[in-house]
């Protein structure tokens, strides 16, 4: 325990160092207004990354397997998928579009209901075989990414250019507004996800062990599965999609905490998340000049790594 404690206060530090050298390296212009932006964009990745980092961890409790996130299930694309039909049906003049607020709730309740009824066939009765959820999710998701890809294919390139930059993670044009909505459903989340911890610690033992201990498993499976479904979709909305990056932090967390308790491992997968976002769009700032996004790095990273995680995982089976 006391082992665990020094790392989180040595993650803890380096976040905080992490946040200082972006808040305060290179000002150019006036201070007053380019260190209040960039304080918008720390808060938007200390949102983003925590969100991520408890809806992944969660997720991965509860499907008792360390390579499925929300996104790789295939909930990144249907974010894809819902602001290109806005954009080919609607156009990037129309009020879906010009509307923060309403293109905001749309992407989050579409993403949300598909990841419910996604859920509701996948996980009933626990009939089927992690692998198979895995190929499902990994198919729905390619399947998604098709149809964008025809779909873009066919709106006009002036609108296509438009659309790309909500297709990317990005944290240079956050919305304060938005970032304040999410950040409120974060702290509600989260107010549930505390006083629910100690029976996560427990559903981590498998279905029939949760049960004999008490925990009504099917009900606190959903339950986990909507709480998960809202924050990986608040987070896409807000910056747009990261596919891997929850399957990082997750995993780094695992490993450099070996713990099995939730409070721990959701803490340290938060920080590391605030570590490598912020640390992230420093490097893309100040060393790659704004020439790629954070998120085209993070899931090169991201793929390669989920990559070892599968012949890790194959080699462990075999």
């Amino acid at each position: 325990m006391r082992k665990n404690s020094t790392k989180l206060i040595g993650l803890a530090v380096l976040a905080i160092i992490c946040v200082l050298l972006y808040g305060f390296y290179d000002i150019k212009g006036g201070f007053d207004y380019a260190f209040p932006r960039r304080m918008i964009r720390v808060a938007a990745m200390i949102v983003t990354g925590i969100a991520i980092a408890y809806s992944t961890i969660v997720f991965q409790t509860i499907t008792h397997n360390r390579i499925l996130t929300p996104s790789v299930m295939g909930l990144d694309s249907m974010y894809e998928v819902v602001q290109t039909l806005i954009y080919f049906f609607a156009g990037s003049m129309s009020v879906w579009v010009m509307n923060k607020y309403l293109n905001f709730g749309t992407a989050i309740a579409a993403m949300v209901i598909f990841a419910l009824l996604l859920y509701r066939f996948l996980f009933r009765a626990d009939k089927h075989p992690i692998y198979l959820l895995l190929l499902i999710g990994m198919i729905l998701g390619t399947l998604l990414g098709s149809f964008v890809t025809f779909l873009q294919v066919l709106i006009d390139p002036v609108e296509y250019l438009s659309l790309q930059t909500r297709l990317f993670g990005n944290f240079m044009n956050v919305k304060k507004d938005l970032l304040y909505i999410s950040a409120g459903i974060l702290l509600i989340a989260f107010i549930y996800g505390y006083l629910i911890m100690d029976k996560l610690d427990v559903m981590s033992l498998g279905r029939e062990n949760a049960m004999n201990l008490g925990i009504h498993y099917d009900r606190m499976v959903m339950n986990i599965l909507i709480l998960s479904s809202v924050l990986i979709a608040t987070s896409t909305a807000l910056v747009g999609p990261i596919t891997f990056f929850g399957l990082i932090v997750a995993n780094l967390s695992y490993q450099f905490l070996e713990t099995y308790k939730h409070s721990i491992l959701i803490l340290g997968a938060s920080l590391i998340s605030v570590v490598a976002l912020v640390g992230g769009q420093f490097l893309v700032e100040h060393i790659f000049e704004l020439n790629t996004t954070l998120s085209v790095i993070i899931n090169f990273v991201g793929g390669i790594y989920f990559i070892y995680l599968l012949l890790k995982e194959s080699r462990a089976a075999g």
